[in-house]
């Protein structure tokens, strides 16, 4: 969950001369594909299986005939056809600002079709216009989504920033003018978020009032905290032990405290841990989310320009997300990565576990062996990660439970109190 840009995939130019257009597609078999064009360019291709890749690599199982969509694998050269989707291009204002957002509703959307406003993540680009693959799913599978470019971003006014209570707002706003653009043609109304959004959708329910929220790869800790927790991820998976992991607590301690400052208090403390640890081999293997570029600097440096490299957006660093959990009346479904190391997911799980424990209404569902994105992944020899496909159950646990009934497969997830939602799904 990299407070710089983070793009959910990893893009690559498609192979010219592809017409296509993004959108959701099905086969004669029933197979269900979107097709995005990302920001960074190109043309990727997600099944609601979880495959995903750019359309024009060799072993891509649709290709562009034209405008078509056809089969590419085992000979199967059928068109796909394009599923019918309702998409109005709108805008709204909050605090002043005016908002660019996109309404996606299934052709047949009616007064019990649920919708969805999202909350995306920490990235710096915008959403509408066929950016990201999950309101194609939602709608091609019965629910409408809405969803707009956070202000600075895209076709969006303002100036980009990361304040999880003003964003929080502009979510609510969405969610305002998404009822009335749909009025008459949705049910219950919900909150995804995704990554950072899982900060932000449950700070929006108390204004919102949602039917359900769900949060797809978030934390349940303050900035501060995981930046902590990322580094403690860092240093195990290099196979340091307790003692290490206790000497990192005191530094994560004394970079958030000086981050949570603006740069004014702290550096005494910094100077001590630099004498005390600076020589060890694991001090100089810290990354986190800001601790391993504070360390990199001189006093000077970080005095001078340490507000401007660390903290421009304007970031909640010691929000407590704990109360506003409690608050929320809504179900929640938390679905996580097991093995994410942008957002590691121990310490949260312990606390939405103390949270079912107090009568909250949570649900979780983890997904092992995926990192950030509910993504299954390739371990490369340097220790870095290859992503390679969505997990197989991730998207049908999605979309059912918003719907409110489960029906499918979810492959080997672990679910912690997950049900259904409807009271008529038998």
């Amino acid at each position: 969950m990299k407070f710089a840009a983070f793009i959910l995939m990893a893009f690559c130019l498609a192979a010219p001369g592809l017409a296509c257009e993004a959108g959701a597609y099905r086969s004669p078999s029933g197979d269900l594909a979107v097709l995005t064009t990302p920001a960074a360019g190109g043309m990727r291709y997600t099944f609601f299986d979880g495959r995903r890749g750019p359309m024009g690599s060799a072993d891509a199982p649709i290709r562009c005939d034209g405008e078509r969509i056809v089969g590419a694998g085992g000979g199967d050269s059928s068109a796909w056809a394009k599923v019918p989707l309702k998409i109005t291009r709108t805008d709204f204002e909050s605090e002043g600002v005016r908002l660019a957002g996109e309404l996606i509703e299934p052709a047949d959307a009616g007064a019990t079709t649920p919708l969805v406003v999202m909350a995306h993540g920490s990235e710096n680009t915008g959403w509408i216009g066929g950016r990201v693959a999950v309101p194609y799913i939602l709608a091609a599978n019965g629910i409408s989504a809405f969803i707009f470019d956070k202000r600075g971003t895209g076709s969006s006014q303002g100036e980009f920033h990361m304040n999880f209570r003003r964003l929080a707002q502009d979510l609510s706003a969405a969610a305002a003018h998404a009822r009335t653009r749909a009025r008459g043609r949705h049910g219950p109304l919900g909150l995804h978020g995704f990554s950072q959004g899982g900060w932000v959708a449950p700070l929006a329910a108390e204004r919102v009032q949602p039917d359900f929220i769900v949060v797809n790869y978030g934390l349940v800790l303050s900035p501060q905290e995981e930046d902590a927790e990322e580094v403690e991820t860092e240093l195990k998976a290099l196979g340091y032990g307790p003692d290490v992991l206790a000497k990192a607590r005191e530094v994560t301690g004394v970079t958030g405290a000086l981050i949570a400052s603006g740069f004014t208090e702290g550096f005494d403390a910094l100077d001590r841990l630099r004498r005390a640890y600076g020589d060890e081999p694991w001090f100089g293997a810290i990354e986190g989310e800001f601790t391993g570029g504070i360390l990199a600097l001189d006093e000077a440096t970080l005095r001078r320009e340490g507000r401007e490299r660390f903290d421009r957006l304007d970031i909640d660093w010691d929000y407590d997300p704990i109360p506003v959990l409690r608050a929320v009346l809504a179900p929640v479904l938390w679905i996580g990565a097991g093995n994410d190391r942008a957002a590691p997911p121990e310490v949260t799980l312990e606390r939405l576990g103390a949270l079912r424990r107090e009568g909250r209404p949570i649900q979780i569902a983890m997904f092992p062996r995926t990192d950030h994105g509910i993504l299954e992944y390739i371990e490369n020899p340097d220790g870095t990660r290859t992503g390679t496909r969505h997990a197989p159950g991730y998207f049908p646990l999605l979309v059912d439970w918003t719907k409110g009934c489960l029906t499918h497969d979810y492959g080997d997830v672990a679910l912690t109190g997950v049900t259904d939602r409807r009271p008529d799904c038998r």
